[in-house]
């Protein structure tokens, strides 16, 4: 039989559409319509914390707001000093291989997580509530969408807090902020505060002004006596800047003054 070429187009559209909607009922990008655990997964055991450390957030995932099954989330600028109690659950092989909100490639063996308004990165400790396990996650991705829910685990993380079995445990989750090191530079550049490091106090001010003199010429910088009800109070400085006084004052700890302590003005 001949077709004509409008029955060929309607009957090639018939074809797309079935392919199109077989492709969506099988779960659209994902190989699988419904996660799971790994079927032959590695030892997990032995899968460190995450290392927290600075990371600017990303470009990629930190959208402020964003709607999701009809339900909007503003992201945070930062995630210093949020603490959640909650439900955790978890996701594993569907998702594997995939990309993460922030573009990186989801690993399931890995330590990473997933929350819907924390800036991406994140470092968080996660505590399950039922047997007081720890492990710190990298929040890279967002999730999970269910009512109740506060975070969503990697398998490696969900194992090691024991929750796979369960599927889901109520936690606790804190972030572990870590300063830009550029912003803790340029504040202490602005500090305007003076920092001493007091040595010792003694009643005898001939001891008090022989020590001085040794510690002046050691350590370049200057002495001063703060008297009162006769005692005299040995001190280093002033030193500008805190983050010098204070390797300075370890030093002094590591050669012979224990007691010594900083004192800001």
């Amino acid at each position: 039989m001949i077709l004509n070429k409008n029955t060929r187009w309607v009957i090639s559209l018939f074809f797309a559409l079935t392919l199109s909607a077989c492709s969506s009922s099988n779960g659209g990008r994902y190989d699988m319509a419904n996660d799971k655990a790994p079927s032959s997964a590695p030892d997990v055991t032995r899968v460190e914390d995450a290392h927290p450390k600075y990371e600017p957030y990303s470009r990629g995932g930190n959208k402020k707001n964003y709607t999701v099954l009809g339900k909007g989330y503003q992201v945070m600028d930062s995630g210093k000093g949020y603490q959640a109690t909650g439900i955790a659950s978890w996701y594993g092989s569907k998702f594997h291989g995939h990309l993460t909100s922030n573009g990186e490639t989801y690993d399931m063996y890995s330590m990473s997580a997933a929350h819907k308004t924390l800036p991406l990165p994140s470092y968080v400790k996660v505590t399950n509530l039922d047997n007081s396990k720890q492990v710190i996650v990298r929040v890279n991705d967002r999730g999970p969408f269910h009512e109740g829910r506060i975070i969503d685990l990697s398998y490696a993380a969900a194992h090691r807090l024991d929750v796979l079995k369960t599927g889901t445990a109520k936690v606790e989750i804190e972030v572990i902020y870590i300063e830009n090191p550029e912003s803790i530079a340029l504040a202490e550049l602005k500090e305007t505060k003076s920092h001493y490091i007091q040595i010792l106090a003694s009643s005898n001010k001939k001891k008090i002004d022989a020590l001085a003199k040794n510690l002046e010429t050691k350590y370049l910088i200057k002495t001063r006596l703060v008297s009162a009800n006769n005692l005299y109070r040995l001190q280093l400085g002033p030193i500008g800047q805190r983050q010098i006084a204070t390797k300075l004052n370890d030093k002094l700890k590591n050669d012979g003054y224990p007691q010594s302590y900083l004192i800001s003005e």
